[in-house]
């Protein structure tokens, strides 16, 4: 352990750009967030300045030494601050520093006047007496034999966190890790890291394979080495859910262990021992990570359970009553079966495009169980698309989580089969976005007796998460579902719903025929279901064209409002035309000039939330826009409910100007402009062009090069989703796949 005699300003450079070191004693704590995410400060450098120091510090106490790495700032609201990206407690060398340390109250029932004495009683040798001679303390009144015992413990245990989090840092672990690490493994930190530090990601919440490895060279961890060959098999499964695999086969993980310079023969090996260890799962010739077999095991268990359910078939005279008479009259013959389907099946799922009426089934569907008496219960994946859904059919609608009841507390959702769902017909619509474990929930929360109705475009991209629930339900022959195909008049004179279905048979849409200038004065008319493409091969420009069609064109010509009623859907993220480039452009030219906070985030700025946050009720995809923020804080309008973020949350944000079309799956816009261009070619597919037309309402706007329209209509299958639902669902029901 280090103590530092002569704590010193090590850099007194003041430029944003200049990385300082400061030593220094806390004096105050002016700000701490209950997760110790984020602190605000008070230092004292030895120099005697004070200074403000921001960022993840811990739960370092008032009167502790700390060496702080970090940047000064300018903070509007603040002035000269210090945001630091590292921290290191110290021990205290003075007798002043120790004093400050034993009264700061890290020990339990010893203040600053019992610290006074002993101080003076040992010195500057007070803290090798705690140590290692705690007998002596008894010299000092006031201190027993069993006080003594106390104070020695707690100091021992500070003596081993201070060494421990000195040793992460010269690993290169930032606080916050190194504070979620040494909460996990205490005073072993240091004895796991150099045994295995692969440890780290598979016991520690928020650490990846990626970290663990570069903790693993700096402490002297090979590159053949088994412990990282069976880290990095753990990572590549994991890895593979972002992708929407389920489970991958040993020779996939064996293929993509290249990446990590592992021979096959070592993965396989690795597969192997790790499965005898029950850290992954060999099953139908996948591996499996724990927690997606679990998934998918039992979503299947509890879909041929729902599937066989008895359910009490709803009388024909229901029919008869005025309500579901009208409702019924408007509906053609496929959807008065899926309609007629859920009197008397448990599980049905129902499927169509654009303007094939799949909400006018589902509102004849509401009205009939209402008229039978049934509790009825709506939701979808996400909050835009519930809205749209309870607006529809006139009738309560939320997301599947809250349906569900989480509890941030337990970690889990309230709903199961102890606790079902109140409630005769559930009805899930965007189905195409449920998971295996979203659905695996969900039907543990469906009582015995009750329907379940799955409402979705089977065209769409599979879900963000893992699986091909919808997909894999419509391939099994006992599966109640009926597939809307007939396209209403309506719907057929939109240039969006007939480019949509040009998609799906290989062509490139058909654009809307060019619209007249709007004369000087004029008042521009609304679009109603056109299409257009702004054709453009290079990137960079198609870029710049794109952000001066969301700009300048499309609210000039029809009078839609740039941010409220324009979304850009592309891709991918990187790239000049990728979401990343284009939310910079775009806030540049819709939101200038106005001060940035934290993350670059404005006042008024278009955000999106990018994972589930249960303690903040917001989910994955929501998107609103900054009300205010501070140094510390930003608030959020979602869904006209104000959030506020604080701390590491604020993290979830991004810009939302542009977003990944798998992103965009459950809401609908008014207008939306799609970047596309050759550079996503691996991305490009008719699934991926479909879903990013039949999200506009209005218009759609294709911007980018027609070659890469060629390519994604030319594409037919998206990339096969390892996994093996389909295949437990056929054997569990013992009925040949349907066509």
């Amino acid at each position: 352990m280090t103590r530092e005699a002569q704590p010193r300003l090590l850099s007194d450079a003041t430029s944003s750009d200049a990385v300082v070191t400061v030593r220094g004693v806390v004096r105050g704590i002016v700000y701490r967030t209950d997760d110790l995410s984020f602190s605000v400060l008070r230092v004292t450098a030895v120099d005697g300045s004070e200074m403000t120091v921001v960022g993840p510090l811990g739960d370092v106490a008032v009167g502790e030494p700390v060496r702080l790495t970090g940047r000064f700032e300018e903070s509007r609201t603040h002035g000269r601050q210090l945001r630091a990206q590292a921290v290191v407690p110290e021990l205290p060398s003075t007798a002043e520093g120790i004093e400050r340390l034993l009264g700061s109250g890290f020990v339990d029932k010893v203040g600053p006047g019992l610290a006074k004495r002993i101080v003076a009683a040992f010195g500057t040798s007070t803290l090798d007496v705690i140590a290692d001679h705690p007998e002596r303390l008894r010299e000092v009144e006031g201190i027993g034999k069993a006080r003594a015992a106390q104070i020695q413990e707690a100091f021992r245990a500070r003596r081993a966190e201070v060494e421990s989090k000195a040793f992460m840092q010269s690993l290169g672990m930032g606080p916050a890790l190194a504070r979620r690490v040494w909460e996990r493994f205490g005073a072993e930190t240091a004895k796991v890291i150099r045994e295995n530090p692969y440890r780290l990601a598979e016991e520690v919440n928020g650490v990846g394979f990626l970290t663990a490895d570069r903790v693993a060279r700096s402490v002297g961890i090979g590159v053949d080495d088994p412990r990282r060959v069976a880290g990095a098999v753990v990572f590549l499964l994991l890895d593979a859910v972002d992708e929407g695999h389920t489970a991958l086969t040993p020779d996939e993980v064996a293929v993509r262990g290249a990446r990590f310079d592992l021979a096959p023969e070592a993965v396989h090996q690795a597969v192997t021992e790790l499965a005898a260890r029950r850290t992954v799962v060999l099953d139908r010739g996948h591996v499996y990570a724990p927690p997606l077999y679990e998934a998918e095991t039992r979503l299947a268990r509890e879909l041929v359970r729902q599937i066989r359910r008895e359910v009490t078939p709803v009388p024909a005279r229901v029919l008869d009553q005025p309500a579901v008479s009208q409702a019924m009259r408007a509906l053609n013959t496929k959807q008065r079966q899926a309609v007629e389907a859920t009197m008397r099946d448990p599980l049905v799922v129902l499927t169509g495009g654009p303007g094939t009426g799949k909400t006018t089934t589902v509102r004849a569907l509401v009205a009939l169980h209402r008229a039978a008496g049934h509790k009825i219960l709506l939701a979808a994946p996400t909050g835009r698309a519930a809205k749209r859904l309870s607006e529809a059919t006139q009738h309560a609608a939320g997301t599947i989580h809250r349906l569900l009841e989480w509890v941030p507390r337990l970690a889990r959702f309230a709903r199961n089969e102890a606790s079902p769902l109140d409630a005769d017909v559930v009805l899930v619509d965007e189905a195409s976005m449920v998971d295996v474990q979203l659905g695996a929930s969900l039907l543990r929360a469906v009582r015995p007796g009750a329907r379940l109705v799955f409402v979705g475009d089977a065209d769409q991209l599979p879900p963000v998460g893992p699986g091909t629930l919808l997909s894999d339900l419509l391939a099994i022959a006992d599966v109640s579902a009926v597939r809307l195909t007939e396209v209403f008049r309506q719907a057929s004179a939109s240039a969006i719903v007939r480019g949509a279905y040009e998609v799906l048979r290989g062509e490139v849409p058909t654009p809307s025929p060019p619209r007249a200038p709007v004369p000087d004065g004029a008042a521009p008319v609304p679009p109603a279901g056109e299409l257009f493409f702004v054709k453009c091969d290079d990137a960079e420009q198609a870029a710049k064209l794109l952000v001066q069609t969301v700009a300048q064109r499309v609210p000039r010509s029809f009078g839609v409002h740039p941010t409220r009623d324009i979304q850009v859907l592309v891709p991918t993220h990187r790239g000049p035309l990728g979401a990343q480039a284009l939310n910079e452009a775009l806030q540049s030219a819709l939101n200038p000039g106005v001060a940035r906070g934290r993350r670059g985030f404005s006042v008024g700025d278009k955000v999106m939330q990018l994972k589930n946050d249960y303690d903040l009720d917001v989910w994955n995809g929501d998107v609103g826009t900054v009300s205010r923020l501070t140094d510390d804080e930003l608030a959020v309008v979602i869904d006209g409910r104000e959030v506020l973020y604080k701390g590491t949350a604020v993290d979830n944000l991004a810009l939302a100007y542009a977003a990944t079309v798998h992103k965009s799956q459950g809401s609908e816009y008014d207008v939306v402009v799609i970047g596309l261009h050759t550079s996503h070619f691996v991305l490009l597919n008719r699934a991926l062009l479909y879903t990013a037309i039949t999200r506009a309402k209005r218009l759609a706007v294709l911007v980018g090069s027609e070659r890469a329209a060629g390519l994604a209509v030319d594409t037919a299958r998206v990339v096969e989703r390892h996994g093996a639902l389909r295949q437990r669902l056929y054997d569990a029901l013992r009925v040949p796949a349907a066509p």
